[in-house]
């Protein structure tokens, strides 16, 4: 028999709305932030939505994992360790944490994720995490096919999570520090100010302009949505759509895609089995370049690659649609296969290098007339950032996610009964005392139709058996009275058989990678210094946000300039015309030096003395 491995899409939700959407686009686990102390603090939900969104996923085996990664002030211990609780108490599956404190706290059995925060590449720390009582892990962007490979290899029993989707940061996450020491937001206490997305001039050791003004440090953003079936054989369990502060309509396109590509998968690779169940259906076709994008990259899943970067702009893109050929008096002509809509939003790269846009008023052919002309230049490029229609359609009901029963209508000695069988072998039966009589006309069709209309329900029926003795008749009323009956106690059912994972947590002393941890530990509370002690580190510095380290590299970047740029000594042959140090100077004057760490293929980015 072929051993299986549960394969998990996982969803981003920032509020109550977006969590149930994604459950109903098919997502078999949802992420979404805690009341407090989420790495986006402009993604926080009360208690209460979140118990709400935890009864509608666990309707369908999908789980809820509640985001509490950030690190922690001595003073904030208590507070998280009560919400804990509370989490735990509505239900959530797990926690997503950074923070290795939480682990000295006075827990209930709540499985802890080790946050990609943790900076998780190598097997190393994997293992130690698993070892250490995580459950699961979630790998760094920055990893390829064959590092994730070896992490499952040296660690078969791990869940690994993988991100598939969405905007990336240019550092590795948990090491980037520049938003605390720039603007005194810090990106590990989940208030990162976005940096990387600011436009700079990249100047030489000489004060020579190399790059004028663009956004040096913006990706593109994450597509893996062709990848999946590779990233299955590496090992990976659960894959990981970015989106936290993402709109509704991002959440249910993005789900509906890759639910799609992943459902295909599992079709004909039977080792591989969905998460959770039920079949969601969609009332639109998903399309990845619909939603926002920065144009797409496979980052450096198959190694390093030049196409990652979003120079131009860290804004959003979108769906290429062809060319504009002339502008005429009030209208443009375009030339291109996909056709706009009326109230489209369109946007273009400018001969400067700057992304500008407009809004279509009128659509007739291959002509469009903007609310305000624009200056454009012939064969210049057009994308859709806003399609007027697929936005309408996303606006409305776009899914339903149903779970296949099976129905038994049959007598007995009392009178009736209705049973309700559903994919997960859950069983109902309720009885119905009632005097018999024979029907005038044949019911069988008649009752089947009545029994299938479960409409609003979670359910749809798959077989629909009637073992009468007779031909009795059973009046709709009373049939679909019935029914509701069985579905309400199969809904109940569901909840009360719902299997909750538990994981008790021990305190351990196995050791750690390293011995000595700089600021780069993020080692914020005395709990955190007490776990790292436990297991065998001697030397711990404080972290960056309690202490700013002396001369401290502010980002870790797998993204590299001298690469982009032509002029890696390693994998390109051109020499670079210009003297190093390289540096970034944003537009308010400061100035950052690039340092390249070719041993480990990095770029280093420091503020410059």
């Amino acid at each position: 028999m072929v051993k299986q491995r549960k394969i998990e899409l996982l969803a981003p939700a920032k509020n109550l709305e977006c969590g149930i959407e994604a459950v109903n686009h098919g997502a078999d686990a949802v992420y979404i932030g805690a009341p407090k102390f989420g790495a986006r603090a402009a993604a926080v939900n009360s208690l209460q939505d979140i118990e709400t969104l935890v009864n509608h996923a666990h309707l369908y085996n999908a789980r809820i994992y509640v985001t509490v990664n950030t690190v922690l002030k001595e003073e904030e211990l208590k507070e998280t360790e009560e919400m804990i609780h509370a989490l735990y108490r509505i239900g959530v599956d797990a926690l997503i944490v950074q923070d290795m404190g939480i682990t000295k706290l006075n827990l209930p059995p709540i499985p802890l994720h080790a946050s990609t925060q943790m900076d998780n590449r190598t097997p190393e720390k994997v293992k130690f995490l698993w070892e250490a009582g995580f459950r699961q892990v979630v790998l760094a962007r920055e990893l390829s096919v064959r590092e994730i490979k070896k992490i499952h290899e040296t660690c078969p029993e791990v869940p690994l999570e993988i991100f598939v989707h969405g905007a990336l940061c240019v550092s590795y996450s948990g090491q980037c520090y520049v938003s605390q020491a720039c603007f005194g937001r810090s990106a590990n206490r989940g208030e990162c100010a976005q940096f990387c997305r600011l436009p700079f001039n990249l100047v030489d050791a000489e004060g020579k302009v190399i790059v004028k003004d663009k956004h040096l440090l913006s990706l593109k953003d994450l597509n893996q949505s062709d990848e999946l079936e590779q990233l299955l054989d590496a090992g990976a369990s659960s894959f990981k759509i970015e989106g936290r502060l993402k709109d509704v309509s991002y959440v249910k396109n993005v789900t509906a895609a890759y639910r799609q590509k992943l459902d295909a998968i599992l079709a004909r690779r039977p080792e591989y089995v969905r998460a959770s169940s039920g079949t969601s259906r969609f009332e639109f076709q998903p399309q990845l370049d619909k939603s926002f994008s920065r144009g797409f990259t496979h980052y450096f899943l198959h190694g390093r690659d030049r196409d990652i970067f979003s120079f131009d702009t860290p804004k959003s893109l979108g769906e290429e649609m062809g060319t504009m050929k002339e502008a005429r008096g009030n209208y443009l002509t375009v030339a291109g296969l996909k056709s706009f809509n009326n109230g489209d939003g369109v946007c273009y790269i400018d001969e400067q290098g700057r992304l500008q846009g407009f809004r279509i008023n009128r659509v007739d052919g291959n002509k469009l007339y903007p609310q305000e002309m624009p200056r454009i230049k012939p064969r210049t490029i057009l994308y859709r950032n806003f399609d007027q229609e697929f936005e309408r359609l996303l606006s409305r009901k776009s899914a339903e996610r149903k779970m296949v029963v099976d129905i038994l209508l049959a007598d007995n000695n009392f009178g009736f009964s209705l049973t309700f069988t559903d994919e997960d072998d859950n069983s109902v039966t309720i009885s119905l005392p009632r005097d018999k009589e024979l029907a005038r006309t044949t019911q069988e069709e008649n009752l089947k139709t009545q029994l299938a209309k479960l409409g609003n329900t979670p359910f749809e029926s798959k077989k629909i058996e009637i073992s009468f003795s007779e031909n009795w008749f059973l009046p709709a009323s009373v049939l679909a009275d019935l029914r509701r009956q069985v579905v309400e106690k199969l809904i109940a059912l569901r909840r009360i058989n719902y299997r909750q994972e538990l994981a008790v947590w021990k305190q351990t002393t196995h050791a750690f990678p390293q011995t000595t941890l700089t600021y780069l530990g993020n080692v914020m509370n005395t709990c955190a210094t007490s776990f790292y002690q436990d297991h065998g580190v001697q030397h711990i510095a404080e972290a960056y946000e309690k202490t700013e380290a002396e001369d401290a590299i502010l980002m870790f970047c797998k993204h590299c300039l001298r690469y982009s740029m032509g002029w890696c000594p390693i994998h390109q042959r051109e020499r670079s015309p210009y003297k190093e140090p390289y540096y970034l100077v944003s537009n308010d004057g400061k100035r950052f030096r690039l340092e390249f760490d070719c041993k480990n293929c990095q770029m280093k980015v420091k503020i410059a003395q």
